[in-house]
C-alpha cells in the first residue's frame, strides 16, 4: 500500500490504497516513516516526490477503523512529517486530489505542493475534538498566516484549490495527466546537482 520507486537520485513514494481513499493505517505510517528516514541517510538522494494513487483523493487521513482504535492521535503522524521535513533534498507533494485530516502533516512537511483542479483541503480537528499534530499549526501558519491557519484548523473550513493557491498553501496547479511530469520537472535541476550543495541550500532556506 506504500510504493517506493527509485530512479537514480529521485525517490517517488505513492500511497496506493485508492479503494479506501488512500486512508492510512498504522503499518502504512510506519513504512512511510521508515522510507523517509532511510532517505535522509542516503547520500545519493537528490529529490523526493510524495503522491497518491487514483484521481480524486490524495489521502483521507486515518483509516476509519484504525482511527476508532486511536490512530488519529498516534505519534506516528508526527514521526512521518518530521522525517519528511528532515529530508536533506527537495521534497514535493504531488497532490492528485483532496487532502484531509492527518495526511495534511506530510504535505505540509514537503518543500513544495502541487495539486490538481478540484482538490480540496480539510483538517477538521476542532470538529472531531482532538489536537492537530504538534508541528502542523506552525508549518501551516508559516505558509498561509495565522488567521488562515485558524480558518482551516479552528473553523474547519474546506478550502478549494484556487483559494489554496492564492493563500500559498499550494504552489502550483497541474492537470491530473500533467501532475507527475510537473513534479519531476521541478526535481530535475536537483537531480543534476551536487548532493552536498543541495543540502547546504536547503539548510540556508530553513
Amino acid at each position: 500500500m506504500i510504493e517506493l520507486r527509485k530512479d537514480g537520485g529521485l525517490w517517488t513514494v505513492t500511497l496506493n490504497r485508492p479503494d479506501k481513499a488512500n486512508s492510512l493505517t498504522a503499518g502504512m505510517l510506519e513504512e512511510l516513516a521508515d522510507v523517509a528516514e532511510a532517505g535522509a541517510q542516503d547520500d545519493d538522494l537528490r529529490a523526493f516526490i510524495l503522491t497518491g494513487a487514483g484521481d480524486r483523493v490524495f489521502s483521507a487521513g486515518a483509516d476509519l477503523e484504525a482511527a476508532k482504535a486511536g490512530l488519529a492521535v498516534s505519534p506516528l503522524w508526527e514521526r512521518v512529517s518530521g522525517a519528511i521535513a528532515a529530508l536533506p533534498c527537495l521534497s514535493v507533494a504531488a497532490l492528485n486530489g483532496t487532502l484531509a485530516g492527518g495526511a495534511f502533516g506530510m504535505a505540509l512537511a514537503c518543500d513544495l505542493r502541487l495539486a490538481v483542479p478540484g482538490a480540496k483541503f480539510f483538517y477538521p480537528v476542532a470538529r472531531l475534538g482532538y489536537l492537530p499534530q504538534p508541528s502542523d499549526p506552525g508549518r501551516l501558519a508559516a505558509l498561509v498566516g495565522p488567521a488562515r491557519a485558524k480558518m482551516i484548523l479552528l473553523a474547519s473550513q474546506k478550502i478549494g484549490v484556487e483559494e489554496a493557491l492564492a493563500w500559498g498553501l499550494v504552489d502550483r496547479v497541474a492537470e491530473p495527466e500533467d501532475l507527475m511530469q510537473a513534479a519531476q520537472d521541478l526535481c530535475q535541476p536537483s537531480l543534476e546537482g551536487n548532493p552536498g550543495v543541495l543540502r547546504a541550500i536547503k539548510g540556508m532556506c530553513a
